[in-house]
């Protein structure tokens, strides 16, 4: 295994701090001192794959370590931040990433047996990563050197990567994904629903009228599949936004705060430092300085 795994590595020399494409539909590659304001997001759903080092991803009041080398898997987008580090030796931190689609991956539960057991951890992880499955991402990410080949290759590689997820600790958390009735995708298509209106006001019997489910059961279905309840969610997403309007797009934190729909500018004060550990003066301050000596 690492012969494979030295192989991946010499494969992502060519990644940085930012997330660059590899060139094979829905993989990308990073490493290096990632600055903690750039893992603050919203991430997308996807298969992230810990090469090299250790990820510590903090969704809600969870924190969990992703340490080298690992897979975890992030059913639907959900805010969250993060901080990496490099491993025992000091080699930077490396990780590989794989959006999930949904149509490739409904294509593959469809060729399953229907009575198939998968393993049902309630929740997100860390997972070992075998050799077989790392030899997966190896031929995946070979492809970026031979454009020729991704066509036809890219899907069957992809394809094993999925389905091995499917038969590993989280298999149960990708099949809700896969499955367009599943309470998991009632709320995939709330969040979608989120990320388009989170500056308007929350309406939960709204919310759940239009999942389909009865208020409580939102609730818990909502807080199961993002680890956040529907108000932490619309408020991390309007911080995100916020700070990036007033970083990046010069608007002052007054402003920033009533255009992501915050009516008092102290609330959003208090709420911005509690998540991101600074106030937004000082945090803006910080991020124009890391991003002026990147540039």
């Amino acid at each position: 295994m690492n012969t494979v795994l030295d192989e991946i590595i010499d494969l992502m020399k060519s990644a940085g701090t930012r997330p660059l494409e590899t060139g094979v539909p829905g993989l990308s590659m990073i490493k290096g001192d990632i600055p903690a304001h750039q893992l603050a997001a919203l991430y997308e759903p996807m298969i992230g794959f810990t090469v090299q080092g250790t990820k510590i991803l903090s969704i809600g009041e969870r924190s969990t370590e992703l340490k080298g080398p690992s897979y975890y898997v992030l059913p639907v987008h959900v805010p969250a931040t993060a901080s990496v580090h490099p491993d025992r030796d000091g080699r930077p931190y490396m990780s590989l990433g794989l959006r999930l689609n949904q149509n490739v991956f409904q294509r593959l539960l469809r060729d399953l047996p229907e009575n198939l057991i998968l393993p049902a951890s309630e929740h997100f992880a860390a997972c070992e990563i075998d050799s077989a499955f790392m030899e997966a991402w190896l031929r995946l990410l070979r492809l970026s050197k031979t454009p020729r080949d991704i066509p036809a290759l890219a899907p069957v590689y992809e394809r094993e990567i999925l389905y091995r997820v499917l038969m590993g600790p989280q298999g149960w958390h990708l099949r809700q994904f896969g499955l367009r009735e599943s309470d998991l995708s009632r709320i995939s298509r709330i969040v979608a629903w989120f990320r388009e209106n989170f500056m308007r006001p929350i309406d939960i019997g709204e919310m759940a009228t239009k999942s389909g489910m009865a208020i409580n059961t939102f609730h818990r279905q909502f807080k199961r599949a993002t680890g956040l309840s529907p108000i932490q969610f619309q408020k991390q997403l309007r911080l995100l936004e916020a700070r990036n309007l007033i970083a990046f797009e010069g608007y002052s934190v007054a402003s920033a705060a009533y255009q992501v729909g915050y009516q008092s500018p102290s609330q959003f004060n208090r709420e911005y430092a509690r998540f991101f550990g600074l106030s937004p003066a000082r945090d803006t301050e910080k991020l124009r300085r890391i991003e002026s000596t990147r540039d």
